[in-house]
């Protein structure tokens, strides 16, 4: 009577041990089904799809901003110009103790602690490898007294960028206008894609009213990147075309000799040539 009952014991626990064979081979082979299923689903389905965020991932598009145009009168004097500006630059991740440098540059510098602890907020924005401003357009003494102890700050740098410079000042402001920066209302109504990477724009008199000529066509780099956002290599680049020239027909000459002949009174002066209608002297004294 044991023997029976040992081997109905023995018959039970097989059917149940390939009961939960049968049951673990269904589980995997689901599991294995899905795999596939998914793996076809990335490989065929959603490629593309995938292709773009992994090359959007690996590819910045960065922006070069074009040189503004110039303007002159019509005996080629300039009465708006691009002049270099310089800024004192810093890497953090080439800097070794940061706040030791800060102090020696503005020993060296002068440097207020407002510009400081602006440069401190600054650079916490950005990544380390990126170069961030602590001066901005710089004058000849400072620019004298780094260039001598350059070599005791690494990670320290001159950058240059081009700002708008009107020779005549207040002879002419009110014809060329002027150029500011961008707001957030202007920068609803620009087209994205000419203005990308572009800070100012003209607000008034000739800058405004011939804006699309003078800011020109911007261009572009594909930069490869890593997963950290640093820049590895130029994949391909297409040059920014630089605004057009502009000549008018005012004679900045004559504009001196009508503003300086109106002194001390409140008027205006307007000259036509009138074979031609351009306009040679546009001199105002505003009360």
């Amino acid at each position: 009577m044991s023997n029976f009952y040992s081997v109905k014991d023995n018959t039970v626990e097989n059917r149940l041990f390939l009961n939960r064979i049968v049951a673990a081979f269904i589980i995997i082979i689901l599991l294995t089904s899905g795999l596939i299923v998914r793996l076809i689903y990335l490989q065929i389905v959603g490629h593309e799809h995938y292709a773009s965020l992994a090359k959007d991932n690996s590819i910045k598009i960065v922006p070069l901003v074009p040189t503004r145009g110039m303007i002159y009168d019509r005996n080629g004097k300039i009465l708006a110009e691009n002049t270099p500006s310089y800024s004192l630059e810093l890497i953090p991740e080439q800097i070794t103790d940061m706040d030791d440098t800060l102090l020696r540059l503005q020993k060296l510098l002068d440097i207020p602690d407002e510009k400081i602890d602006l440069y401190q907020k600054l650079r916490k924005r950005e990544k380390r490898f990126t170069s961030t401003p602590l001066l901005i357009s710089m004058s000849d003494e400072e620019l004298a007294k780094f260039a001598v102890a350059r070599p005791y700050f690494p990670g320290v740098d001159i950058h240059t960028r081009l700002v708008r410079h009107y020779p005549y000042g207040d002879l002419a402001a009110h014809v060329i206008g002027y150029v500011g920066r961008i707001n957030e209302t202007e920068m609803k109504e620009l087209p994205i894609a000419e203005y990308r990477g572009s800070s100012h724009i003209g607000k008034l008199g000739i800058e405004s009213s011939y804006e699309t000529e003078l800011h020109g066509k911007t261009g572009y780099a594909e930069i490869e990147t890593n997963v950290q956002a640093r820049p590895l290599n130029t994949l391909k680049e297409a040059e920014p075309d630089a605004g057009a020239n502009l000549y008018l027909t005012l004679d900045i000459d004559l504009q001196k000799t009508a503003y300086d002949a109106l002194g001390a009174y409140n008027g205006a002066v307007v000259a036509i040539e009138i074979k031609t209608g351009g306009v040679l002297v546009f001199a105002s004294r505003p009360p």
